[in-house]
């Protein structure tokens, strides 16, 4: 067998050897969903609203422990996306269509596929209302609704982006503009902007930028490029190890940071980014770009602001430990809809939903759960900082901001092997285990790399 720690300290070659011998060892596992379809019901042990990662991998774990034929996602979308390659997609390291595939590819076998779009929540009721009048009820509901991009809430947007020079990594619609942005560079002010509200990745909208510079460097533009990252927030990074690595690439790559900058408005036409200075409300400025790449300011989606389940600000209202709704004991939040004092991002995903589904084993008959005093998830986050086409600082930590980290070395260095387990290994994990309710999180790792180590 090929040691994993071949697959993370050493070259792509070894990388995919291994990962064929994974595929070939793991066949049986892995098959995908053959689209048969099954007579709609409406009730359903285990009701699960959106098919982004938290929605299928939940699935997934719950067909193992109820019976595929007693759970159900509602989802209206056909493709399914796995979004963090889009950094790279934005920078041309990888195309498009290698993020997507068909829904009905990733939907659990099975697992009773809703198309539609839900329309309301009653809790009170153990149902939801679904966009085609079905009303469907359920004994335990997983809300997995992700996060809702609002780019028109940035005055010009979104038929801004109808004009060059402007893109975003967050759309499957916009991504490739930035690549084409980035390609059209000649000179003048690279712009990339985070917005004042919380984001899914908040390391997305810093990993263009340093991707950017690089492509500068490598094409001779970089003399002639002015990189700007204008930042609502108070500090490039909320983890003190990583904020200190990153500020020290900021100093060596000569890119400037200017904090508590909210961009307000995009003059297209024009090339031109209206900024607010947020600790002087009122106060704005205009920047001309060349290249603007654009963080959209994001909120709940709109079915979760005026329901039960909704806190003041409209996020699913869960125990942090627990990821229980703090009203409704059968009712469970997963992912970016949810209120969750920690980043927003895929990766979390795999430590959450093996969370949620211990603590429903540990359920009583009557919805209480038996151990309230252990602690189910600390709020591991994962964000890889892809600092250049081949160096990624691979930042972990939990809610308190403490690093959690994996590998048993300095994980605030660039290293090319972390930008290797970024681009490959991570999304034929993603396919192959996560979506499959196999992926456990950070320790399947730290298990594989001793076991190579030994």
């Amino acid at each position: 067998m090929v040691p994993l720690v071949a697959v993370v300290l050493g070259s792509r070659a070894q990388l995919f050897a291994c990962l064929l011998r994974l595929g070939t060892q793991q066949a049986g596992l892995l098959q995908l969903h053959t689209g048969a379809s099954h007579a709609a019901r409406n009730h359903y042990e285990v009701l699960v609203l959106g098919g982004g990662s938290g929605g299928i991998t939940m699935a997934a774990r719950m067909k193992r422990k109820v019976g595929a034929e007693n759970v159900a996602i509602v989802e209206p979308s056909e493709r399914h996306f796995y979004q963090p390659i889009w950094t790279l997609v934005g920078a041309g390291a990888k195309q498009l269509s290698s993020s997507g595939r068909p829904m009905a590819s990733v939907i659990p076998s099975g697992v009773e596929w809703i198309k539609a779009r839900v329309t309301e929540l009653n809790p009170d009721k153990n149902c939801i209302h679904t966009d085609n009048d079905e009303q469907i009820s359920y004994r335990y509901l997983i809300i997995a609704l992700g996060i809702q991009l609002n780019y028109e809430k940035i005055k010009g947007l979104p038929e801004g982006f109808a004009h060059p020079k402007i893109g975003s990594n967050y759309s499957v619609k916009t991504v490739e503009k930035t690549w084409k942005a980035l390609q059209d560079f000649k000179e003048g002010n690279a712009i990339f902007t985070f917005p004042n509200t919380p984001v899914k990745c908040a390391g997305a909208p810093q990993k263009i930028m340093y991707l950017s510079e690089a492509y500068f460097r490598k094409t001779g533009k970089r003399s002639k490029a002015n990189i700007i990252f204008n930042t609502s927030l108070g500090a490039i990074f909320g983890v003190k190890k990583y904020a200190d690595a990153l500020q020290e690439i900021i100093r060596e790559r000569n890119l400037t940071v200017n904090y508590k900058q909210n961009l307000i408005e995009v003059r297209a036409d024009k090339q031109e980014a209206v900024f607010e200075n947020l600790d002087k409300p009122g106060e704005t400025q205009v920047i001309s770009y060349e290249m603007l790449h654009v963080t959209p300011p994001m909120g709940p989606p709109d079915v979760l602001k005026t329901s039960p389940v909704a806190d003041a600000a409209g996020w699913v209202d869960v125990d942090k430990e627990t990821l229980q709704h703090k009203r409704y004991p059968n009712v469970f939040g997963i992912g970016d809809c949810t209120n969750l004092p920690t980043s927003k991002t895929a990766a979390a995903i795999g430590k959450i939903t093996s969370s949620i589904s211990l603590f429903l084993k540990k359920m009583s008959p009557r919805g209480t759960y038996c151990n309230k005093n252990k602690s189910l998830y600390d709020g591991y986050t994962s964000c890889p900082l892809v600092t250049g086409y081949n160096r990624v600082i691979l930042a972990e930590f939990g809610y308190k901001a403490e690093p959690l980290e994996t590998f048993p070395f300095d994980q605030s260095k660039e290293r090319l092997s972390m930008y290797v387990m970024k681009a490959d290994l991570m999304p034929f994990l993603y396919w192959n285990m996560m979506l499959r309710g196999y992926w456990g999180g950070p320790a399947i790792l730290r298990k594989l790399f001793h076991l190579g180590m030994s």
